[in-house]
């Protein structure tokens, strides 16, 4: 386990990658600032797609970075919902949440559908993935049709086009950055700028 990383030691990553954050090199600014949800924490929010091969490749380079989280970061999973198909996804993602099983499930998730080519689009289907990795069908159901799944998915309808967000992978730090493959070079870069951003935040 790597230590904490502190405040100093992520700005020298800035002059070791040779990123340039006063010309926005990395980044894009957001076009208006979006609000927090811990205001006393520096908000990491990635969107995703279990559909995406993009997000499947970045998922190691992230659970990597998250298992050494400092303490004033606030890291939020945030399914993507521009489709059907997406807004089938973003409900099993949901239903994790509601049922506290999303570290259990959710690099399966993205295994079954990526690699074994599962679609996983179905209430039914999702319900025998659920079940496979130790949920009560019934509780599944139950979870997957309530109101709190119901309420995050009209939420998460809006974060795309409220976000600017066209295309998954991508971070937003702070509400205010957004990183991707494309602005960073590589998915090495883009934690490279988000622990940056982390730092410069958290000044």
């Amino acid at each position: 386990m790597f230590k904490k990383i502190v405040t100093a030691a992520l700005l020298s990553l800035v002059v070791f990658s040779g990123l340039s954050f006063a010309a926005g090199k990395g980044y894009k600014d957001l076009a208006a600032v979006q609000p927090t949800q811990d205001p006393t924490k520096v908000e990491v929010m990635e969107f995703f797609w279990y559909g995406c091969p993009h997000c499947y490749k970045f998922e190691p380079f992230l659970q990597k970075w998250h298992a050494n989280l400092p303490d004033n970061v606030n890291f939020i999973r945030q399914p993507a919902v521009f489709s059907k198909v997406w807004g089938q996804h973003a409900r099993a993602y949901f239903t994790a949440e509601v049922l506290d099983v999303v570290e259990k499930v959710h690099s399966d998730l993205f295994y079954a559908i990526q690699v074994k080519k599962q679609k996983l689009t179905s209430e039914e289907d999702l319900a025998e993935f659920f079940v496979a990795h130790g949920v009560d069908k019934a509780t599944f159901h139950d979870a997957y049709n309530s109101f709190a799944v119901d309420t995050k998915m009209r939420q998460a309808k809006t974060m795309g086009p409220r976000y600017g967000i066209t295309g998954v992978p991508a971070i937003v730090v702070n509400g205010k950055y957004l990183v991707n493959n494309k602005s960073a070079g590589s998915f090495e870069e883009v934690i490279k700028v988000i622990d940056a951003l982390i730092a410069q935040e958290s000044k």
